[in-house]
């Protein structure tokens, strides 16, 4: 049966069973003295709007091809293979049957070698997110570790290799499953040498009015608050030229420019504290500090 496509944007309508996901690797998780078979998935997905390289002059979709200046013709993607150059002008051919001989533990495992705890770890850290999940012999075992890990309130600090790399990478729980982060290495994050500014002399007014406005701004995360309100815009865009409406109006810059910091500070307390995320304006006003500072007498 063919897919329904949406009348606006040309966009294909979702189906109505999702696919089940498909494993990019499989190997296990090994700590100790115990290993566990698992499956690895992508975690995340992009929903962002694509746009394609066009000719001006025609508006044909340009193409992106493997030239071979030898032959001075395209190549397809079945007659590309890797090569490292290890001297100018001079390349090694790598399969991946020799990247299966390479002398590693992490072609096949997710060497665990540390538990940390998750605050300790810096998120500039993060790559992308992974799930894994336990092949029918490990469930017990995987079951074991994912309720270990969340009693201790620990993660786990592994290496993996996938793509042609080895990855420094973060195992904790997530839900029924594990996810595992890809980390970059501590070479790999630039220093802060040269666009860090001098410190600033801060009033202890300045201070505790800014303390006033965070406490007055905080709420416990729920991401389904928030919205790629672009990707929204954008398609609206899309929509009105496919259809040849008006395009819609661009925001309204700010036309209020508050130099005085501690002016602009009053002024965003005194907003927040009026009309907290959520209130409309019917309704009575209330301080989002003193809920947190009720949640903190009764937690302490």
């Amino acid at each position: 049966m063919a897919r329904k496509t949406s009348r606006k944007s040309g966009l294909a309508a979702p189906k109505e069973a999702a696919r089940a996901p498909r494993a990019i690797w499989r190997g296990a998780i090994s700590f100790g003295l115990v290993s566990i078979p698992v499956n690895l998935y992508t975690a995340t997905e992009s929903h962002d709007v694509h746009f394609h390289l066009l000719h001006k002059a025609d508006g044909v979709r340009l193409k992106n091809i493997r030239w071979c200046p030898k032959h001075e013709k395209a190549v397809p993607w079945d007659e590309v293979v890797r090569g490292f150059e290890y001297t100018k002008g001079r390349y090694l051919t790598i399969t991946d049957e020799d990247l299966e001989h390479l002398p590693v533990k992490t072609v096949h495992t997710v060497e665990i070698s540390d538990f940390v705890k998750l605050e300790e770890v810096d998120p500039i850290y993060f790559d992308k997110a992974y799930y894994l999940a336990p092949e029918e012999t490990g469930v017990k075992a995987f079951a074991l570790l994912r309720q270990a890990l969340e009693q201790t309130g620990r993660a786990a600090v592994a290496k993996v290799a996938i793509r042609d790399k080895e990855n420094l990478c973060l195992v904790r729980p997530y839900q029924d499953v594990l996810t595992m982060e890809t980390m970059l290495y501590a070479n790999e994050i630039r220093s802060t040498q040269g666009i860090a500014v001098d410190g600033a002399a801060v009033s202890p007014k300045e201070l505790q009015m800014a303390v006033s406005l965070i406490e007055n701004l905080s709420d416990s995360f729920d991401p389904q608050r928030y919205h790629d309100e672009y990707q929204a815009a954008l398609k609206q865009v899309i929509d009105a030229k496919v259809e040849g409406a008006p395009l819609p109006a661009p925001q309204a810059e700010r036309s209020e420019k508050v130099v005085d910091l501690m002016e602009a500070l009053r002024a965003s307390v005194e907003a927040t504290r009026k009309k907290p995320s959520g209130q409309t304006d019917g309704e009575a006003p209330a301080t989002r500090t003193r809920t947190v500072s009720s949640r903190r007498r009764k937690s302490a």
